[in-house]
């Protein structure tokens, strides 16, 4: 009797030793949907970052020197191209004006009185006083007299002009990304005094120049950011052929953005190139004890589950198998792993 509950004691502790570790299935009977493994070629993402900005951005600049007499717009306002939004005043422009206005006058009164001169010659020519010659004196001096009065009228309007170059105009329709320089300051010519987007807006890459080559125009990007453009779709358009920095730049056109948020930047996930891969269902993966299976068919015709080490995809429906499965391989949706 002791011999016996011996040997039922060691059995029951080789019972319990023996169930600590999950150990796979033992090859069953393949039963289901059948899938052999192909590999194919599936894009190559890398995460980066972009801006929101507009394809171009306008400077309106200060044509005169002089003072900013005022300043009509402010940060975010939304202007159209040809609208006035400040004024330049050279005061010195103004008494230059009024000192040829002055000369146009003189040389008004000079030609009215060469004129006079040589009405009072024509006559005198007429009756044998005065001969030829002193006609065509006369002649040559009312037409030079002419000529300083346009000259002069011109030299008046020209500086009239230049005092008009100090109204500011807006010189796209867009939105005013910067106006800072504040009423009453003195400018120069060249200086802006603001910014303004022009075109439609856009996503800009800063991409590093180790994957320029790789980045071709065309190419998808994902927005990842958790607002409201997450998930949007875009493509690249423009690939700038210039490296500063070690990056290199590149426009994606999106669908729905807006210059509301110029110069907000988001995460992106950039489509550069392909590389080969083994894309399957979700379905024929399952999960045991934090290890994931696959069910693979052997030659005779039952599966065994296979351990596989797996990678997410775009596609929430499928799974990238990174080792443990190769292609040619055929796999049963069995309930083996759990």
């Amino acid at each position: 009797m002791a011999r016996i509950w011996t040997s039922l004691a060691g059995a029951l502790l080789l019972t319990a030793c023996g169930g600590g570790e999950p150990q796979p299935p033992a090859p069953r009977p393949a039963q289901g949907e059948r899938l052999t493994i192909r590999e194919s070629q599936v894009p190559q993402r890398k995460p980066l970052a972009a801006e929101i900005t507009t394809r171009d951005q306008a400077e309106a600049l200060a044509r005169i020197p002089g003072t900013l007499t005022q300043l009509t717009v402010r940060e975010g306002d939304q202007v159209i191209k040809g609208q006035l939004i400040g004024r330049i005043v050279d005061s010195r422009l103004g008494y230059e004006t009024n000192a040829y206005e002055g000369q146009a006058a003189a040389a008004v009164a000079q030609a009215e009185a060469a004129r006079a001169e040589l009405a009072r010659i024509q006559y005198l020519y007429k009756q044998g006083v005065y001969a030829k010659a002193r006609l065509d004196q006369a002649q040559a001096a009312a037409r030079s007299a002419d000529a300083q009065v346009r000259a002069a009228r011109s030299q008046r309007s020209a500086s009239a002009a230049v005092a008009g170059q100090g109204a500011i105009l807006a010189p796209a329709t867009g939105r005013v990304l910067r106006a800072d320089i504040p009423a009453g300051s003195v400018v120069a010519p060249g200086m802006s005094v603001a910014t303004i987007t022009a075109g439609p807006a856009l996503l800009r890459l800063d991409v590093p120049e180790s994957l320029a080559r790789q980045l071709r125009k065309g190419a998808g990007v994902t927005i990842l950011d958790d607002g409201e453009l997450g998930g949007r779709r875009g493509t690249v358009v423009q690939l700038y052929p210039a490296v500063s920095g070690g990056r290199v730049r590149a426009d994606v056109e999106v669908a729905g953005l807006s210059t509301d948020l110029v110069g907000r930047r988001l995460s992106v996930m950039v489509d550069v190139g392909t590389h080969p891969a083994i894309i399957i269902p979700k379905r024929f993966v399952s999960t045991r004890f934090g290890i994931d299976y696959v069910d693979l068919v052997a030659k005779d015709g039952t599966a065994a589950a296979v351990p596989v080490q797996t990678a997410p995809t775009s596609d929430p429906a499928q799974v990238e198998i990174l080792s443990g499965a190769t292609a040619g391989d055929v796999l049963v949706a069995g309930k083996t792993a759990r």
